[in-house]
């Protein structure tokens, strides 16, 4: 980008009259399969063998998501706050992704 930006500025300064047109990079097609791999690959992505959301009523929603009431432990909640601050992730990411790990994992089979 620096070499045609200096050459830009070479010609102005020397040639006012020549202009030079500013070309958006084109698009890269993407398929649609790539798209809905990579949604599905996230937790919160897939659909939901038990339930769809719009089954599912409990809780305040809050977009595609249920806002719910939690009781924790303070030592637990501190460690949850220290993993999010070092990870520089929200509290309610880390919250999420520890039941969408146990639910998916061995820990309730």
């Amino acid at each position: 980008m620096k070499n045609y930006l200096d050459t830009f500025l070479i010609l102005n300064k020397y040639h006012k009259d020549i202009k030079m047109a500013i070309l958006k990079r084109p698009q890269r097609p993407i398929s649609p399969s790539v798209e809905d791999a990579f949604i599905a690959g996230a937790p919160d992505g897939g659909v939901s063998t038990n339930s769809t959301p719009e089954a599912y009523n409990k809780g305040i929603p809050k977009g595609h998501k249920r806002q719910i009431s939690l009781t924790i432990a303070p030592e637990l909640l501190q460690r949850v706050d220290e993993i999010a601050k070092r990870t520089g992730q929200a509290r309610a990411g880390i919250i999420n992704m520890a039941i969408y790990r146990a639910l998916e994992g061995d820990v309730f089979k």
